[in-house]
């Protein structure tokens, strides 16, 4: 990929600022405040895009910090470039409300979505990450990212695993790492609802419990009482009352007796009637007297009945009782059970079923054998990646330094002659020399298009050899190269060595 124009309708200070840019190095030359980084930032948006922060980072925000000057409604422009041999033209729109992009091919004007990806694959799927850790150098952002490391490893996993370097085998992993977490936390979440559960049918479980030790103490208060009136029954039956016929001393008894005493004065002379109204009357009085005694035991009967009455109703409610608490006892004795029964299941529900098992091993198994494989094969791209840049580097300084090593974490040391080098130990310079090298590399292994490499203010520690070195490496390494400066030292090294390059000045009073 190289790029051929800028045009910046309405960006920053520079309203239609239209910028031609050529093969080899492109010296953009300009003062302090002249706009380098308003062309560098445009850039680095039309590529992929600006966004406007929200809260309060819409206030430091490069959407707000580069809203045009003037004419504030055309916040827009225009990068040309080529790739694979043809021409293509990408417009865009940065306006909030009007925001839109466009795509098409110069040479034969087919037009390209944007939205369905088509500038990623024309890119070879370059992302605004990788731009910024490796081909794009912002001022003072020499060092790499702590995200390289970590692309460097997804790229390895994913192109040697699946022969495709955008089939994101990173994120792939991360997804069965979620699921795991999700599959644990699904577990955890069921074995806390069980637990819940089984506490609270714990709770009216020892209601029920009380409930039946409770009725058990009142069924046995009730069978002593039944006892008791069985013992009362029983005495009272013991003691045999006689039972009488309820009568009484009949109106026509007392007048027939009345009558048989005038008869028998009427009836028999003097003495004799006299004697036998006496005996009769005697008679009588023995007949009245039984009868009236007779009617005593008739009302002490009576009450005893009552009594045996009474006793026996008490039974009788002492039976209903009984036969109340034992249905209430089997009623609350199943639902006791039945709470058991419930508590097991909790118990049961609440631990990780086979089948959950079976996932979680699942998993397991699937994230080690990426992790293993993606280990093997980082292993060869950590390799290639110190050959690369042991390459690069050597070249880059002239020989000095023939070894780089590099760790999974990107830490890296110096072989110089014989002696091992910490990064503690170089200059500032050697150090921005070496991470340059390290973003080449980086790029050289991971895409198979050469991208534009966008250098804004990367020598300031370089001094003149450093810098005159690094210049030649710069044209002999076949990238198009963007030098954004304010000082003039690139190019009198450059003419003085004979190597070429287009120069683009800005001006400092005027962005036209």
């Amino acid at each position: 990929m190289k790029i051929t124009e800028l045009f910046l309708k309405s960006f920053g200070k520079f309203y239609e600022k239209k910028i031609e840019l050529a093969d080899g190095i492109n010296l953009i030359y300009g003062e302090n405040e002249s706009g380098k980084s308003t062309v560098y930032t445009f850039l680095r948006g039309m590529l992929f895009g600006m966004e406007r922060g929200r809260g309060r980072a819409a206030l430091k925000d490069n959407f707000s910090k580069y809203e045009p000057w003037s004419n504030p409604n055309s916040y827009s422009g225009t990068l040309r470039f080529t790739c694979e041999g043809k021409h293509f033209c990408l417009n865009r729109n940065f306006d909030k409300y009007a925001k839109n992009a466009s795509l098409f091919c110069e040479d034969d004007g087919e037009e390209f979505s944007l939205e369905h990806g088509d500038l990623k694959i024309l890119l070879g799927g370059l992302r605004e990450l990788d731009y910024d850790n490796t081909v794009g150098v912002g001022q003072s952002k020499v060092l790499v990212g702590n995200g390289l490391a970590e692309e460097l490893k997804n790229y390895a996993a994913n192109y040697y695993i699946s022969g495709d370097s955008q089939i994101d085998m990173h994120a792939a992993l991360q997804a069965l790492k979620e699921r795991k977490k999700q599959l644990e936390r699904e577990v955890r979440e069921q074995a806390e609802k069980a637990q819940e559960q089984k506490e609270r049918t714990e709770q009216e479980a020892s209601y029920v419990w009380r409930d039946l030790r409770s009725l058990e103490q009142e069924t046995a208060q009730v069978k002593e009482e039944q006892e008791k009136y069985n013992r009362e029954f029983s005495k009272i039956n013991m003691e045999n009352p006689e039972r009488f016929e309820q009568w009484r001393i009949h109106p026509v008894a007392a007048l027939v007796m009345i009558g048989i005493v005038v008869l028998t004065m009427l009836v028999f002379d003097r003495p004799w009637n006299l004697v036998t109204s006496i005996v009769i009357i005697l008679a009588e009085g023995i007949y009245v007297w039984n009868a009236l005694k007779d009617g005593r035991k008739k009302k002490d009967n009576e009450k005893k009945k009552k009594e045996v009455q009474k006793v026996w109703n008490e039974i009788n409610k002492c039976e209903g009782r009984l036969e109340k608490l034992k249905e209430d006892y089997q009623e609350k004795q199943v639902y006791y059970e039945n709470l058991q029964e419930q508590i097991e299941e909790c118990e049961e529900s609440g631990k990780e079923t086979l089948e959950q098992k079976k996932k979680r091993k699942a998993l397991e198994l699937a994230v080690e054998r990426i992790q293993e494989i993606a280990g093997e094969m980082q292993a060869g791209v950590g390799r290639k990646l110190n050959e690369e840049v042991s390459e690069l580097f050597a070249e880059m300084t002239d020989g000095k330094y023939q070894k780089v090593w590099i760790d999974e974490a990107l830490e890296m040391s110096l072989l110089a002659g014989n002696r091992k080098v910490s990064m503690n130990q170089v200059s500032l310079g050697t150090l921005e020399q070496l991470q340059l090298a390290l973003r080449i590399a980086t790029a050289n292994i991971m895409y198979e298009e050469k991208y534009p490499l966008i250098l804004d203010d990367t020598f300031a520690y370089y001094d003149d050899r450093r810098l005159e070195r690094m210049l030649g490496w710069l044209e002999r390494s076949g990238h198009q190269v963007l030098i954004f400066t304010c000082q003039k030292r690139e190019e009198a090294l450059m003419k003085k060595n004979g190597i070429p390059f287009h120069k683009v000045e800005l001006g400092v009073e005027s962005g036209h």
